[in-house]
């Protein structure tokens, strides 16, 4: 595998003073998808076409956790940037792909945190009239991948962010996440946000796959986790399989 977020943990695991060990590492995890070996999910990856890009600012230790769903996005989204967050110091990869002109960045975050004039809550909504142009940018939605109380100090403490429209979800749903506990009930997965900003950018069949992606991903952890039989023909399995295969 080698995709951003992948990249990203091999430069963590090298930055690293001692070894990360995860749990259940005992009996071996598949590099590729970093499932318990004997519930790989690799040849169940799906392809998808998406026109939209997605940039990770991840937490110290996400890129190395084997529940991180920004892993599965960058999967699916062939434009996945990853990027470790750092209070006092800023990737020049980081600033340059915020200021691509091909891109049109939006920082995902909830409005209630920014001034009123930052929300915007359709992606055609233009934040600064000047910035109209004759062709359309590609959406990058900017996720801050990580715990709550993480994504919230990326927040505040990331200026280069300052500048960036704030797209706030009002989804409407609950979250299905089973991996972590949240400390918000109506916070959601890396993953599903990203799913839900796909839809929102008319990216619908990828967003439905990346969903799906993300149920029969969580199906293969918990039942190594719990050690319990993995049903491979579950709704989800089946949803996923229908998905990749395309219109009837």
């Amino acid at each position: 595998m080698n995709h951003a977020v992948s990249r990203l943990r091999r430069e963590r695991l090298a930055a690293s003073t001692k070894p990360f060990l995860a749990r259940g590492s005992g009996g071996g995890r598949c590099p590729s998808c970093r499932l318990a070996a004997s519930h790989c999910v690799c040849v169940l990856r799906p392809q998808v076409a998406v026109r939209a890009g997605v940039c990770l600012i991840m937490g110290d230790i996400e890129a190395l956790k084997p529940s991180n769903t920004g892993w599965l996005i960058a999967d699916l989204v062939a434009d996945t940037f990853a990027f470790g967050w750092s209070r006092t110091a800023v990737d020049p990869a980081l600033t340059a792909l915020l200021a691509d002109p091909q891109w049109q960045p939006y920082l995902v975050f909830p409005g209630e945190y920014v001034e009123p004039q930052r929300v915007v809550t359709h992606l055609d909504e233009q934040p600064n009239a000047q910035e109209a142009s004759r062709v359309p940018k590609r959406p990058l939605f900017v996720l801050l991948d990580g715990t709550w109380s993480e994504a919230r100090k990326m927040f505040r403490k990331s200026p280069y962010l300052d500048a960036l429209p704030v797209l706030s979800l009002h989804p409407g749903q609950a979250s299905s996440y089973r991996l972590r506990r949240s400390s918000r009930e109506d916070q959601f997965c890396t993953a599903e946000v990203a799913a839900l900003c796909l839809a929102m950018a008319g990216e619908v069949p990828a967003a439905h796959t990346l969903t799906a992606w993300l149920d029969v991903f969580s199906a293969h952890y918990l039942s190594a986790k719990r050690n319990l039989p993995l049903d491979r023909a579950s709704e989800a399995h089946q949803r996923l399989q229908a998905l990749a295969a395309g219109p009837a």
